[in-house]
């Protein structure tokens, strides 16, 4: 394990932002994905250790606009315990409400959650269903530059996200939810609890006059990244929610997931859950 020679904690995100910048970093706020990997070897820390706990302004969950905004060093039992977002954004709630256990939920941020890029992070699939967005700061030309990237277009690979060596993941933003938006959560893990999920779902849309719109579904733990079940969105967009489209949002789930055999599960076992999942899903939401 290479030596840490600098441990830096601002409180401040140009300070943060101007660390980064100009040698490589490893970035620091709850470590419960940084500590078990670098301490399997799965990854090692650079000689620049950044804590990005204490940095003002990452840590605050906004709702009172059209956007929602939530701080990249959010815990996740922030996420879980806050009302006002609970009642806007229900799935997101209930995805931390499955999240490992009290203590780690209490150090888990959701910027790490992102960034650590899982295939089956948990708060991947609500925020996808969400429309989220990352953003992401630098500091370039003695300023702080900022961008956002489309959450559906973050994440690239296995561990793997567009953001760059000199950017930070600042917040994660997305548009108020319609009041005629419905949502849902599933996972399903090998325990009930402090487990890795086998699979995860989580779909979103608005309802009116009998009929699906704006549809979103996302799958976690079934292909290299969380991703958009853009087959399934398509057999359900514009329909109402009957025996036929249900199946037929079934059988788009086969082809939107790509699962693999791993020591968790096999890939006919995660493919038979999503199916599962998606029916029992769009089931529970008929009968509201």
């Amino acid at each position: 394990m290479q030596e840490i020679t600098t441990y830096l904690a601002p409180h401040r995100l140009d300070e943060a932002l101007q660390a980064m910048a100009d040698a490589d970093a490893t970035v620091l706020c709850g470590g419960t994905d940084l500590a078990p990997q670098t301490e399997s070897g799965a990854r090692r820390y650079q000689a620049k250790l950044l804590n990005i706990r204490r940095v003002q302004g990452l840590g605050a969950i906004d709702t009172t606009g059209a956007e929602i905004r939530i701080g990249a060093t959010t815990s996740v039992a922030a996420i879980r315990r806050h009302a006002a977002l609970a009642a806007i954004a229900p799935v997101l709630a209930e995805a931390a409400e499955h999240f490992a256990s009290e203590q780690i939920r209490n150090a888990a941020s959701l910027g790490g959650n992102l960034c650590n890029a899982s295939p089956a992070g948990d708060l991947s699939p609500p925020l996808l269903v969400l429309g989220a967005a990352a953003e992401l700061a630098c500091w370039r030309g003695g300023a702080v530059q900022t961008r956002r990237v489309p959450l559906d277009q973050f994440f690239v690979g296995p561990g793997k996200t567009v953001r760059r060596a000199d950017e930070l993941l600042t917040a994660v933003v997305f548009e108020r939810p319609a009041a005629d938006f419905v949502c849902r959560f599933r996972k399903a893990g090998p325990r009930p609890a402090l487990e890795i999920s086998t699979v995860s779902l989580a779909v979103g849309a608005r309802r009116a006059g009998g009929r699906l719109a704006d549809v979103r579904v996302a799958l976690g733990s079934v292909a290299p990244t969380p991703l958009r079940a853009r087959r399934v969105e398509h057999a359900l967009e514009g329909k109402g929610l009957d025996a036929a489209s249900i199946a037929a949002a079934v059988e788009a789930a086969s082809e939107d997931a790509r699962p693999i055999d791993d020591v968790r599960a096999s890939a006919w076992y995660r493919g038979h859950l999503v199916r599962v999942f998606v029916e029992e899903v769009l089931n529970e939401l008929r009968r509201d």
